[in-house]
C-alpha cells in the first residue's frame, strides 16, 4: 500500500486543542507548511484564501480581548467558560487562521472559491501532520463575530474558513465511528 495513504489518509485523527504543547513549528517550518497548504485546486488561479499567522505574544492578548467579547454578550458567564475564553487561543502553540477572500467574478462560481478555501484548511491540516505536528481545524463563536473578526483583521467581505490550530499531541490521537461510505454513495452507470 502506499505510505502517503497510509500515514496521511488512512489513520488521518484530531487532536484536541487543548491537548497540545509545544514545541511549536519554527517560522521556517511555518513557511514551508504554508506553501504546501496552498497547492489546491484554484480556479482561475485567485487565490481566494489568505492566512493569519497569530504569534505567541498576540495570542494571549486576543484570547483576553475575545474573552471580553464574550462576556459582553453573556454577563452570566460561569467562571469555567470565563477562563476557557480567555484561554481560547492559547490552548495549542500556534494558531493559524485561514481566511475566505471569496466575491463576485465573471467566470468563477463563488461556490468554488469558497471550496478552495476549505481545501486551503484540509491542506494546512495535513502539511503540519506531514511535518510531525497534531493539528486542529475548528469555526468557533470568533469566526462569526464581527467584533472578534475585526480584532482578527478579517475584513467585512471576508470569512474565516477554519481556524487551524497546530502543536505537538500530548496523548494518543483517539479513533470515532466514521460513516459508511456506502449508505452516502449513489452509483450513476
Amino acid at each position: 500500500m502506499n505510505e502517503a495513504l497510509k500515514a496521511y489518509l488512512e489513520t488521518r485523527r484530531t487532536i484536541a486543542a487543548n491537548l497540545m504543547c509545544g514545541p511549536r513549528p519554527d517560522k521556517a517550518t511555518v513557511q514551508k507548511i504554508l506553501s504546501l497548504a496552498k497547492r489546491v485546486p484554484d480556479h482561475g488561479k485567485l487565490a481566494p484564501w489568505r492566512f493569519i499567522v497569530i504569534s505567541a505574544e498576540a495570542r494571549q492578548r486576543i484570547s483576553v480581548q475575545l474573552a471580553e467579547i464574550a462576556l459582553e454578550k453573556e454577563p452570566e458567564m460561569t467562571d469555567e467558560r470565563r477562563i476557557q475564553e480567555a484561554s481560547r487561543l492559547t490552548r495549542a502553540p500556534l494558531v493559524i487562521a485561514v481566511v475566505g477572500t471569496a466575491g463576485e467574478h465573471p467566470k468563477i462560481p463563488e461556490w468554488e472559491q469558497v471550496m478552495s478555501a476549505g481545501a486551503v484548511c484540509l491542506n494546512l491540516f495535513m502539511a503540519a501532520n506531514a511535518y510531525g505536528f497534531a493539528a486542529n481545524w475548528l469555526t468557533e463563536w470568533y469566526s462569526f463575530d464581527r467584533q472578534a473578526l475585526d480584532i482578527l483583521g478579517v475584513d467585512a467581505h471576508e470569512r474565516i474558513a477554519g481556524i487551524i490550530y497546530i502543536g505537538k499531541p500530548t496523548v494518543p490521537p483517539s479513533e470515532r465511528p466514521r460513516p459508511d461510505a456506502d449508505a452516502l454513495t449513489s452509483w450513476v452507470e
